[in-house]
């Protein structure tokens, strides 16, 4: 039996695994940022510049329409 895969649009995160630590979303944020032709430098900086709800707000602000995070 021959199936089609299901196409999946865009990235997902889960936040309360491993790819849910600041690291993680900081690097993401880096190379999201530069694919983009954005300023990571400053994106980063306003990313790191509370705790970490505000990390998360921070990228979800910037590169929600590309990735989904999941709580």
């Amino acid at each position: 039996m021959i199936k089609s895969k299901e196409q999946k649009l865009g990235i997902e995160i889960d936040l309360t695994g491993p790819d849910g630590n600041a690291f993680f979303l900081l690097g993401t944020a880096g190379k999201l940022a530069q694919q983009l032709g954005l300023d990571k430098k400053v994106i980063r900086e306003e990313m790191m510049a509370g705790n970490y709800d505000h990390l998360v707000n921070t990228f979800d602000k910037h590169f929600g329409n590309f990735v989904t995070l999941y709580k």
